[in-house]
């Protein structure tokens, strides 16, 4: 579809965590393509640069709060008039931990705003984009959300959870015109390692734990400045699955991101469980 086409009739998509990374490279690529994009921040201390890269409509949205999502939901509405094409589930964060040492609450942090929080705000917004003729619903995964790794355990929850509540709203869905797709990312270029290592010191005892030499490998790793695995990947190659899911008259149902996302679905298919365990452990440590 040609940029001209695209100026023309300007689709409006509403994306979450548009603060840095995957979210602010998608609301500045696609306002280039000629979308309406509607950015939602947690807060509004990025809006400066999302508004230089000539996005105008910024919404401040914190998936942990249904008031947040609520009040975000009707400023969407508002400036869109009824007439959203697209929503990306994009904002998330990383809660680094082995699953022993995760209490109720902080597993419950990480699902507010992985599941709870993208849940609500989707099924809010979800009559609006049935009402359109042709929509969009994209949810960012991750390779983690059908490959778990050591230490990642409330993230792979909370992805593994994402993955089955959207497979089973697109069976629901089927015949509408909203069409659904997950993008399942490896390694990308952004802060989230560094939002991880926060999360992980602040909700985590990694003194009073048997896992310390985990704690210490993971620290060394969340610390690294630049690319901490291989193959990793600058934000723009999400968008480019992003835009084939908003584009395509045939969105896939998903999109694998980077070579350990392909890797890790086709051993889980050739592996057996004890050979997949030991990939897995392996690529986790």
């Amino acid at each position: 579809m040609s940029n001209n086409v695209m100026a023309a009739d300007k689709k409006i998509i509403f994306i979450t965590g548009c603060s840095t990374g995957i979210g602010f490279c998608a609301a500045k690529t696609l306002v280039e393509r000629g979308y309406h994009v509607i950015a939602g921040v947690r807060n509004m201390a990025s809006a400066d640069a999302l508004r230089e890269a000539n996005i105008e409509d910024i919404v401040e949205i914190d998936l942990a709060s249904s008031q947040s999502i609520e009040r975000a939901v009707q400023q969407v509405l508002a400036i869109s008039k009824g007439n959203l094409y697209a929503l990306f589930n994009n904002a998330a964060y990383g809660q680094p931990g082995a699953v022993e040492d995760l209490t109720r609450d902080t597993l419950r942090k990480q699902f507010e705003t992985n599941f709870f929080g993208t849940h609500e705000l989707t099924i809010k917004l979800l009559p609006t984009l049935l009402q359109q003729k042709d929509a969009r619903l994209i949810q960012n995964s991750s390779i983690l959300g059908f490959a778990a790794m050591p230490m990642r355990g409330a993230y792979n929850a909370s992805k593994f959870a994402l993955e089955g509540l959207t497979d089973t709203l697109r069976l629901e869905l089927a015949g509408s015109s909203l069409k659904i797709s997950l993008i399942e990312p490896g390694p990308i270029e952004s802060h989230f390692r560094k939002n991880a290592l926060v999360a992980l010191e602040e909700n985590v005892d990694i003194h009073n734990t048997r896992h310390s030499k985990m704690y210490k490998t993971a620290i060394e790793r969340l610390r690294k400045v630049g690319p901490a695995a291989p193959f990793t990947l600058p934000a723009d190659a999400v968008v480019a699955k992003l835009i084939h899911a908003l584009e395509s008259r045939r969105p896939k149902q998903r999109y694998f991101v980077t070579v350990p996302t392909y890797a890790m679905a086709i051993l889980k298919v050739l592996l057996p469980g004890r050979w997949m365990d030991y990939v897995l452990r392996k690529a986790g440590s």
